[in-house]
């Protein structure tokens, strides 16, 4: 009786498994700030990380060239089912805009990304930090275009306004794609 026979290659799936896990190792810090900064709160950051992580480890195998990418998408979709983040739908743009910043006085950019109201800071680390489309970001979100757009907006604006001078939001765009460019690549 012939004996049964592997379809793959248990060496290739070891390997594979460790050159995934290198990949994801390189990229850990990069991954936790974007849980913390999706999350704005470390518990939840935490276990926005490890879950993403985790289930990082059961979906990826075969397209380690795309881990990377799978893990930080991993954790955007992990950051929106702990905070459901949602549009706040007011009546007039033009009022919500000009109303006031989400932080009072100035601080650093850092701090004014982690104070903005989730679905602002969730559209603008999606869209502006990790390059998202707004149909991209629409679609994870569950909401409107338009809703991206102004959320966008309503966010540059918070941040143009509590930024200190020395850490000017461009500037932090430029410094997090440098930082983090491997997983753009």
């Amino acid at each position: 009786m012939p004996e049964p026979m592997s379809i793959f290659d248990e060496r290739a799936t070891t390997y594979a498994g460790v050159d995934c896990w290198n990949i994801l190792t390189d990229e850990m810090h990069s991954l936790y700030l974007l849980s913390f900064l999706l999350t704005a709160d470390p518990d939840k950051a935490e276990l926005c990380f490890v879950s993403g992580m985790g289930q990082c480890e059961e979906e990826i195998g075969v397209f380690m060239a795309w881990a990377q990418a799978w893990a930080r998408r991993t954790i955007l979709k992990r950051a929106i089912r702990m905070i459901r983040p949602a549009p706040e739908h007011a009546d007039d743009f033009s009022f919500t805009l000009f109303k006031g910043s989400a932080v009072s006085g100035k601080t650093s950019l850092f701090s004014a990304i982690v104070a903005l109201n989730p679905f602002e800071r969730f559209v603008y680390v999606m869209s502006v930090l990790e390059s998202q489309s707004d149909d991209d970001c629409a679609a994870l979100l569950r909401c409107s275009r338009r809703d991206v757009i102004i959320a966008r907006e309503l966010a540059l604006g918070h941040l143009a306004n509590t930024h200190t001078p020395s850490d000017q939001p461009i500037k932090a765009v430029g410094a997090w794609r440098t930082m983090f460019a491997k997983h753009h690549a």
